[in-house]
């Protein structure tokens, strides 16, 4: 009896090894163990920057996300990932998004340290100051892809949707409401308690968002043009987790 309860022991051993060998040879990055998980180590780094196209970017993205949604986000090791980069910076995406506290696109896309540029600004849209970050991120950095992210039930839209007026977020109101007069296929009221009617205010304000980009920005208009980046709009779902690309 004792003899076979060891070779299951083995056996389950075994496994348990094997599982880890093929989560540390995922895409040939550098792990270490720590409690008996491992943890990545590495970043992104030039080489990997200069070798990986915008649509590549939009892959290493989506497969974050259905990391995220699965519950298998990587373990990273970040005092690793933070030495690494601390003399240099080579992240591949630029993620335009809401500062609304579940949207953080390092966590929905599963990014460590390094990997994507951040700016972030109530109901994601693209002022001068943001458009100039983003030439920063693409032409001076390298970055490959520049995403709009908005998301569902956003508080931003749903002001715009009820024309608020308060203080500052004025403004912030004022650059949205021209995505949601823009909507004319959805039945009901036209407010912030018709659901259909902010989600699709939503998703047009990313969409103009994704257009403002390229007509103010020539520099960002010409990275387009030869192919060294790509601007796109996606969607995130708060209450799934789910990310979709727009076409």
């Amino acid at each position: 009896m004792k003899s076979h309860r060891l070779i299951r022991s083995f056996v389950v051993l075994a496994g348990s090894l094997g599982a880890l060998a093929a989560f540390t040879g995922v895409a040939g990055c550098a792990t270490e163990r720590a409690g008996g998980a491992a943890r990545l180590k590495s970043t992104m780094d030039a080489s990997k920057q200069r070798a990986m196209t915008p649509d590549q970017g939009i892959a290493r993205l989506a497969e974050g996300n259905r990391r995220f949604v699965r519950g298998e986000s990587l373990q990273r090791d970040l005092p690793a990932q933070r030495a690494s980069t601390a003399s240099g910076q080579h992240p591949f995406a630029v993620v335009l998004s809401c500062i609304d506290s579940r949207t953080a696109p390092e966590t929905v896309f599963d990014q460590g340290i390094g990997d994507v540029f951040s700016p972030r600004i109530a109901g994601n849209y693209a002022n001068a100051d943001i458009l100039g970050s983003m030439e920063f991120a693409t032409k001076v950095a390298g970055a490959r892809l520049i995403v709009v992210l908005g998301h569902t039930e956003c508080g931003a839209v749903k002001g715009a949707c009820d024309d608020v007026r308060l203080g500052n977020l004025t403004t912030v109101i004022e650059a949205i409401r021209p995505a949601v007069e823009s909507v004319d296929n959805v039945r009901g009221e036209r407010n912030s308690g018709n659901k259909q009617f902010v989600l699709a205010a939503t998703e047009a304000n990313v969409r103009r968002t994704v257009t403002e980009i390229r007509a103010n920005s020539e520099i960002l208009r010409e990275l387009e043009r030869t192919g060294a980046i790509k601007v796109v709009g996606a969607m995130y779902d708060i209450g799934s987790g789910d990310v979709v690309f727009l076409r």
